[in-house]
C-alpha cells in the first residue's frame, strides 16, 4: 500500500462534504453527488436570504408602525423617516385592487421559479450571487404581501428627498433586481470578450 493521507481510504459516499469547496463546487465525487451537494447549497443560501430579508421587512415595519409618531430627520429635511401608507404597488402606482395582488402572486411565483431552476443549471459562474439576488427580492415581495393583509396598505417610512417613500422590503427587491442586472452584465461582458 502506497503513503497515501489517511483519509484518501474514505468513500465520498460516506463524507461527501470533504470533497467540495465552497459555492464553486469543485469536486472530485460523482456528478450525481456534487450536483445535489450544489443543488442543496444553493437551496440554503436562497432559503436563508429569503428568510433575513422577510423577517428585516417585517420587523421594521412593524417597529415603524407602533412607534414612529412624527417624522425623524436623519439628514436635515433630505433623509429621513417618515410613516406613509401606500396602497399601490411601487411608486405609488395602484391597479385595481384584485389585479394587484394577483400580479405581486404571479411575479413572485415566476421569481421563485427561476430561482429554483438557477440552482440546477447555474446561469453565472458564481451562483451564490443570483440566489442571493432572488432571495432578496422574494423576502421583500413576501414581506410586502404580508404588510398589505390586514387594512390592504403597505407601511412605507424611508424618504430621501422627493422620491417617494418606501421601506426595507423595497430596499431589497431593489438590491436583488440591481444584483441579478448586474450579473447579466457580467455575464454578457465575458461572451464578448
Amino acid at each position: 500500500m502506497k503513503n497515501r493521507p489517511f483519509h484518501d481510504s474514505w468513500n465520498s459516499h460516506q463524507f461527501p462534504y470533504l470533497y467540495c469547496r465552497g459555492f464553486s463546487m469543485k469536486c472530485k465525487i460523482g456528478i450525481r453527488h456534487s450536483n445535489l451537494v450544489f443543488f442543496y447549497f444553493m437551496m440554503r443560501l436562497l432559503n436563508i436570504t429569503t428568510g433575513v430579508s422577510l423577517l428585516l421587512s417585517i420587523a421594521s415595519a412593524l417597529f415603524i408602525d407602533l412607534f414612529l409618531a412624527a417624522r425623524i430627520p436623519l439628514l436635515g429635511s433630505f433623509v429621513g423617516l417618515e410613516l406613509s401608507h401606500n396602497p399601490g404597488i411601487a411608486f405609488g402606482l395602484r391597479l385595481p385592487p384584485v389585479f394587484q395582488e394577483v400580479l405581486i402572486g404571479i411575479a413572485l411565483v415566476i421569481v421563485a421559479i427561476i430561482a429554483v431552476r438557477s440552482t440546477r443549471h447555474p446561469i453565472s459562474r458564481y451562483p451564490d450571487i443570483p440566489m442571493i439576488a432572488f432571495g432578496l427580492i422574494l423576502g421583500g415581495g413576501i414581506a410586502n404581501i404580508i404588510d398589505r393583509i390586514p387594512d390592504g396598505l403597505v407601511t412605507d417610512f424611508i424618504q430621501i428627498g422627493t422620491f417617494p417613500t418606501f421601506n426595507i422590503a423595497d430596499s431589497c427587491i431593489t438590491v436583488g433586481a440591481a444584483l441579478l442586472l448586474w450579473e447579466g452584465w457580467r455575464q454578457q461582458k465575458k461572451k464578448t470578450m
